[in-house]
């Protein structure tokens, strides 16, 4: 499970640094104009923050696997963990509208990989969180 969770680690870091570039790619300039200061504000402060917490979780997986999967308390976060991503996963299938990637290849293809993604974060941190060992 060690791999597996440095893996995603790494994976996390890639995805926390993409967040950087969200601003240009969604055309927030533009997109945000009619929105208010302290919306646009916070649309970029929960965006970096995002970004903060998906890098550390990164970090966290990449240095501390062994906690994880050995520890009590690794058991508990990887619970936490399998619980977030899980309800991330929820947001992919159910919330988000298939109208924004139906019919569209560039977005249909990122809504499979971070549906696939989403799937492998919850199935790893939820074997470790219940002492899985491979």
């Amino acid at each position: 499970m060690e791999l597996h969770l440095k893996i995603i680690g790494w994976l996390l870091v890639v995805l926390a640094w993409a967040h950087l570039f969200f601003p240009w790619y969604f055309d927030w300039k533009q997109e945000l104009k009619p929105l208010s200061l302290m919306n646009k504000q916070m649309m970029m402060v929960h965006l970096y923050f995002i970004a903060l917490v998906v890098f550390l979780v990164g970090l966290l997986c990449v240095t501390s696997a062994g906690e994880l999967v050995s520890t009590r308390l690794g058991k508990i976060v990887s619970g936490g963990l399998a619980f977030f991503w899980g309800t991330r996963l929820y947001f992919q299938l159910f919330i988000y509208s298939s109208a924004l990637w139906s019919g569209k290849t560039f977005e249909t293809i990122m809504h499979v990989l971070f549906f696939l993604f989403w799937l492998y974060m919850t199935v790893v941190f939820s074997l470790v969180s219940f002492g899985y060992s491979m």
